[in-house]
């Protein structure tokens, strides 16, 4: 009986947030750990550094991009089943890319393995969370998402030290192994809707009228049409063409600038130290001084720290941009599923939020393939980190606009 009652005092809705947080940090660590990858694919295959970015850029659209069916076939079927299958080909796609014989090879084995796996788990898994949790939803956003964060610090490193030990062909298949195993051992867990576990939003009782309508909110017909989302759309493309370059370019810049090979690897995984605090601490500092204003600010802050990398030529003060830019690339992140189902309800949050990432699916094409090729004709990354930074200062203006417009404010009929 005893154990009963202790049993009851576990909030499940934190199982699922430990769910996308492990998921999010084998999916997207192994996809960030590209930038070990790049001087030894560009070696190999005799590549320009803007088509070995390239990889990069199509595997992120086609994550991002991938949202807009994966939101709505979540809200259908569930988050769990699209989550396995996802982890199942992002490990297939690394492993395959370990074998590739050709760029080519590599475009289609990492772009679509690790494209299409973390775009069919990452907005269901990332919507699941949304509906356990209303007061502490930042919170939970948060600490879900901070397994980006956390990868990005752990996962490069680990990359680089099995580079140099087993070489790139072998590491990606113990990566590919990696993420198969735990991401799919993980995505059994999740689960998409408190009261099929007999508790409302942040464990509160239920009553019976809750447990037979389905959630509260606009349908995503009704919601893409809004000022506010249009506002959230155009912020995030903004954003997104210079957030995802460091992702790529910043191991390259740091050894272009005379950085050794191991300091340049800590810098990458200074974004994610950055990336974990801004995940962890920043969610619950956003629920008490406003989801929305908060968001504006990380917009702010990635412009400034763009700008700072732009003009960085050595160790510290690129260290310094790792830090910054993580922390306020950490809080965008975390935060934006919870704006969305601030604004729009949790009737279709995954179908809102899988339609809101495809603006990022574009920039994260855009941007770190277009540096990599503006390297490649002026020998510089400075008109492109620069172009990031005012991208990002124009996203703030724009999200500035979209929190003023009224809730229902239809753009377009």
């Amino acid at each position: 009986m005893h154990a009963n009652t202790s049993h009851k005092r576990v909030f499940y809705g934190w199982v699922v947030v430990a769910a996308a947080f492990t998921i999010t940090f084998v999916g997207f660590g192994s996809a960030y750990t590209f930038s070990a990858f790049v001087e030894p694919l560009q070696r190999d295959f005799h590549a320009s550094r803007g088509s070995v970015a390239l990889v990069f850029s199509l595997a992120g659209f086609l994550y991002f991009a991938l949202g807009i069916v994966s939101g709505p076939l979540a809200d259908r079927w569930g988050a769990r089943p699209l989550a396995m299958f996802g982890m199942l080909l992002v490990g297939l796609g690394l492993a395959l890319a370990g074998q590739a014989r050709s760029i080519a090879e590599v475009y289609a084995a990492y772009g679509l393995g690790i494209g299409l796996g973390v775009g069919l788990a990452y907005v269901p898994t990332i919507g699941a969370v949304q509906r356990w949790f209303v007061a502490r939803r930042g919170l939970a956003s948060g600490l879900a998402v901070s397994g980006i964060g956390v990868g990005t610090l752990v996962m490069p490193p680990l990359a680089t030290w099995l580079i140099a030990s087993l070489g790139w062909r072998e590491t990606y298949l113990v990566l590919g192994a990696l993420a198969a195993i735990v991401g799919i051992g993980m995505s059994t867990l999740i689960a998409d809707d408190p009261r099929d576990r007999g508790t409302g939003p942040d464990g509160a009782p239920i009553n019976v009228q809750a447990t037979a309508k389905t959630p509260s909110g606009i349908p995503m017909r009704q919601a893409i049409r809004t000022r506010r989302f249009i506002g959230l759309y155009a912020a995030c493309l903004l954003s997104a063409l210079g957030v995802f370059v460091p992702f790529v370019h910043l191991v390259p810049y740091a050894l272009d600038h005379g950085v050794t090979q191991a300091s340049a690897v800590m810098l990458l995984g200074m974004i994610g130290v950055g990336s974990t605090l801004g995940r962890f601490l920043l969610g619950g500092l956003a629920d008490r001084i406003g989801r929305r204003v908060f968001l504006v600010a990380m917009f702010a802050g990635m412009a400034a720290s763009l700008a700072l990398w732009a003009f960085a030529g050595s160790f510290v003060p690129l260290a310094i941009f790792a830090l910054v830019f993580g922390i306020t690339y950490g809080g965008w992140v975390a935060i934006l599923p919870a704006v969305v189902m601030d604004y729009f309800g949790g009737r279709q949050v995954g179908s809102i939020i899988g339609a809101l990432y495809t603006s990022v699916a574009i920039g994260t094409l855009v941007g770190p393939s277009t540096a990599g090729f503006a390297f490649d004709v002026s020998h510089s990354y400075t008109l492109p980190i620069l172009a990031g930074a005012v991208a990002n200062g124009l996203a703030a203006l724009v999200a500035i606009a979209a929190i003023r417009a009224p809730a229902t404010s239809i753009l377009a009929s």
